[in-house]
Order: structure tokens, then C-alpha cells, then sequence
């Protein structure tokens, strides 16, 4: 026997008011001439219904990321990217957000692995006064939008927690938009500010924590120029556990007098696949885009240059060259350094981002790689790791946009041209910033006063020029958050102060 389900519900008002009503229409009418709906517009542009009854989190979160124009970097369907809810899996697996919703710290999470500026606050953390102020100056832009978590039986609807962005605000009759992106449910209606706070100072049963909401905004510039930390392999796990647990009580041992034994003692015991946590970022475009660079691209490609430039410059690259040169033999450390050796592997990886198949790069197969110049618009020439990336009966061809830096050799004594050598991003720049990405209480427990003064003088932030100190400052960042999630406190308290 077939069953008949359910066909919508009826929105139970008062207390809400719907937004197509005559009611709702003049509430929207006043709200825009008094400026409280400019964030409207982008959100209804994007406006989506959930995929899953338990997605309402997801789809809240990548209507908001699209609404503020956030590149996700990847493919969703055809050529497109677009933030999808199928591509916000990065803190909780979609099987387990279908089968019990997500919490609010884990949407935070998402947010912020997206490339989002994330505020996040618990009913408990903020008041129902603040809570005006920012609902008012979101509404008032299309800069920054909120997001509300909350439980609907303060509204006397059926179900319990949801997510849903606020579309706009009624300063006159105090009431918020809605737009409930469980659509099959219930319309878009308008509540009175100080019930959607007693919704939100609700306790979420799974946590244990209020509820709450948070604001999301574009960042300034990309969150990461050059290198990234990635939670997408496995092995980030033991690789963030060994960073910021195992590394502080290694450097507690006797002996430790010098910065070249305090290398040695992080790197030697790096856990296998550290690669994996810790990356540069590559510029990745199809073959078929042609040869010219966009203004774009030779943008962000100057900036990594820059990146990788005062990287070489700083007196910790020197110490680590230094190290890597008397452990010439650890070979696994230096990796594929070799343009020619990481052709292949660099094009399977940009055929992961361009599909949005973000598992695994080894269903890809890579051949006829090659390195080559590509003449930008008549600027310098811009150098290529081309490779023609197969999997199954389909192949993409891939180009990877290789940023560079032109080093002078120590003791070199040639004036002339030649006495440059240029680079590209290779393991000693990588852990260099991995390095500097550490908290400086990682260094605390050397005993000796040398190697400690010295050592805290190399990371230390104000010493770095500018656009480093932007990408310390995010990895670490990425760092405490990463430690968080794996110690399964992402749902603790949301205000993690970044160490400088």
C-alpha cells in the first residue's frame, strides 16, 4: 500500500508571519525603504531548498557562500563550480550529517574550511541586544550574512533543531526573516526578534551546548596564498597530534644546545605522509582555457612568488637548508622536489580539483608530462607542469602555474646573471612555514637559554615581513583548529585566540 506523506505544513501564526502574506509583503515594503533587506537580494538570488531532511545546516551554510561570490576552488557539475551541500563534507561525513544532522560548531567549521570570515556566537557568549545590533547591520549589507541555529518549538512548529539565514529585518515591529531552507515544510516568514533568541538559547541535545548563531563574511584576500594545512588524508590526524603534543615534550630532552639539534629532533620524527597535511597551493588550469593568463591569475601567481620569496629570505629557511644539507640521506623528507619527478604527481592532484573528486588522486593516471614556459600577455614567461590526466576512458588535460623565486647562492662569487638560481616550491620552504606555523609555546620547554632565545628569535611574528606574517598568522590559525577537531572539541568553546 502506497503511502500518501506529507504535503507542507501550515506555519503556525502567530507568532510567525508569512512572507508572501499581505502582512509579510508590507513588513518587506517598510523594512526596504529603511535599508534592513540589502542582504536580501543576494540570499534570494541563491535561495535553495534542503537536499536532505538533515541537510538543513548545509544548505543554509552554501546559500550564504554563494550569495557572498566565495570560489570553493573546485568543480561541482560540468565545468562549474558552486558550492553545493554534496561538497561540504571536510569536518563531518554526509552519511552521518544525513542520518543525524550536524552540530553548530561543525557548520562553523565548514565555513571556515571553505575560505569563509566566520563570528561565531552561543547564546550564552552574547545577548538578545547584541544579537539586534548584528541581525540590523547584516540585513544592511551584502557584505555579511547570518546564520541562525534554533529550535522550532519556540515558533509551535514541528521538529527541533534547524538552520536557516536571516533574509532581513523590521526595525519598527523588531522582527526577523527567515528564509527556512526547508521549503517542502515551511515558507520564508518573519518572527519577532526576541522569540528567535529564545529559540536559539535552546540546549542541542547532541552537545550539550546553546545554540546560537554566526556571521559570514568574505575575507579580504584568499585564506592561503602559498600553503594550506589539509584534513582531507587521513594521516592529519597523527601528523597534528605529533605537531603540537609530541614535538613540546621532544624538546624537553637533555642535549638539546643548538637550533640545528632542534630541527632535528621535529623533522626526524615526522610521521609518515606528513606531505599530506602540509601543502603549497597550486594554480590549476585546463589545457583548453589556452595560453594567456588572466589579470587574475597573474595576480594570485605574483603573490605566491612573494610568499615563496620572503620564505627563502628568512633566517629559519637558512637554518633548515643547513639541516637538510647534513641529512642529505633521509631521502623521504625531501620528497619530489624535482620539477621533472613531480610533473606527474602535481597533474593528478590538479585533476582532483578541477573534477571535485577530492578522496584520492591516485585513481588518476598522468602521461606525456613536460615542463615548459608559457609567454603571459608579453610579461616574464610563466613556468608549466603540463601532463594529460587519465581516469577510466576519459583524459583532461592540465596545466599547474608554478610560482618561483630567484635565490642567490651562498658564497657565491660571480657578479653576473648566472648567479641566481631559481626555484620553486620544494621541502625546505614547506617546513620552514610549517615551522613558523607552530604556537610559540611549542618551544617553552628547552632547557638550554641559547637555542631557546635563538629559536623564538627565528619564528618570532614580528619579524616576518607583511604578506608572511598573513600566512603564519592563517596556518596557525588552521593549526588550533585542526587541534580542536582532533581532539573532538569543536563544539567547545568557538573564540580560540591565535597565538603571536
Amino acid at each position: 500500500m502506497a503511502m500518501a506523506g506529507l504535503y507542507r505544513r501550515i506555519l503556525p501564526s502567530p507568532p510567525a508571519i508569512e512572507f508572501a502574506s499581505s502582512d509579510g509583503k508590507q513588513l518587506f515594503s517598510e523594512a526596504l525603504q529603511n535599508g534592513t533587506m540589502e542582504g536580501f537580494f543576494k540570499l534570494i538570488s541563491y535561495f535553495q531548498t534542503q537536499s536532505e531532511p538533515a541537510y538543513c545546516g548545509l544548505a543554509t551554510l552554501s546559500m550564504v557562500l554563494n550569495a557572498l561570490a566565495i570560489d570553493p576552488g573546485r568543480k561541482w557539475k560540468g565545468p562549474w563550480r558552486w558550492f553545493d551541500e554534496s561538497m561540504l563534507d571536510c569536518c563531518e561525513p554526509l552519511e552521518k550529517v544525513k542520518a543525524k544532522g550536524i552540530t553548530f560548531g561543525k557548520v562553523a567549521c565548514l565555513a571556515h574550511c571553505a575560505g569563509a570570515k566566520v563570528e561565531a556566537f552561543r547564546t550564552n557568549q552574547s545577548n538578545v541586544d547584541d544579537f539586534r545590533k548584528y541581525i540590523r547591520s547584516s540585513t544592511s549589507s551584502e557584505d555579511c550574512h547570518l546564520i541562525a541555529s534554533y529550535h522550532r518549538a519556540a515558533f509551535k512548529q514541528t521538529g527541533t533543531g534547524h538552520f536557516s539565514p536571516i533574509g532581513g529585518y523590521h526595525a519598527g515591529r523588531d522582527m526577523a526573516l527567515i528564509l527556512d531552507v526547508a521549503r517542502f515544510k515551511y515558507p520564508p516568514h518573519w518572527v519577532p526578534v526576541t522569540l528567535l533568541w529564545e529559540a536559539m538559547d535552546t540546549i542541542d541535545d547532541g552537545t550539550g551546548h546553546r545554540r546560537g548563531f554566526m556571521l559570514i563574511s568574505r575575507l579580504q584576500k584568499s585564506p592561503s596564498l602559498l600553503y594550506t594545512l589539509s584534513c582531507k588524508h587521513e594521516s592529519w590526524v597523527s601528523t597534528a597530534k605529533y605537531l603540537m603534543h609530541d614535538v613540546p615534550f621532544l624538546l624537553k630532552s637533555d642535549g638539546v644546545d643548538d637550533v640545528q639539534k632542534v630541527l632535528s629532533i621535529v623533522f626526524t620524527s615526522l610521521p609518515d605522509n606528513f606531505g599530506e597535511f602540509i601543502k603549497w597551493v597550486a594554480e590549476v588550469r585546463r589545457k583548453e582555457d589556452g595560453t594567456s593568463l588572466s589579470e587574475e591569475e597573474k595576480g594570485r601567481l605574483s603573490m605566491k612568488e612573494e610568499v615563496l620569496k620572503e620564505v627563502r629570505e628568512t633566517s629559519l629557511f637558512k637554518h633548515v637548508v643547513e639541516w637538510f644539507s647534513s641529512m642529505y640521506c633521509i631521502h623521504s623528507l625531501a620528497g619530489k622536489d624535482n620539477l621533472a619527478e613531480i610533473a606527474a604527481h602535481v597533474c593528478c592532484q590538479g585533476a582532483v580539483l578541477l573534477t571535485g573528486k577530492s578522496d584520492s588522486s591516485n585513481q588518476f593516471g598522468c602521461n606525456a608530462t613536460c615542463v615548459k614556459c608559457l609567454m603571459a600577455n608579453g610579461d616574464m614567461p610563466v613556468t608549466v607542469v603540463s601532463g594529460t590526466v587519465t581516469t577510466g576512458k576519459s583524459e583532461e588535460g592540465v596545466d599547474m602555474l608554478v610560482p618561483l623565486s630567484q635565490t642567490e647562492p651562498r658564497n657565491c662569487t660571480d657578479t653576473g646573471a648566472n648567479c641566481c638560481t631559481v626555484m620553486h616550491p620544494a621541502s625546505s620552504d614547506v617546513l620552514t612555514v610549517l615551522l613558523l606555523a607552530l604556537p610559540l609555546s611549542t618551544w617553552c620547554g628547552i632547557k638550554e637559554e641559547k637555542p631557546l632565545l635563538e629559536i623564538n628569535s627565528l619564528v618570532a611574528f614580528e619579524n616576518l615581513p607583511s604578506t608572511l606574517q598573513e600566512e603564519v598568522l592563517h596556518l596557525r590559525k588552521q593549526l588550533l583548529f585542526l587541534k580542536r577537531c582532533q581532539e573532538k572539541k569543536e563544539d567547545d568553546d568557538l573564540d580560540i585566540p591565535c597565538e603571536l
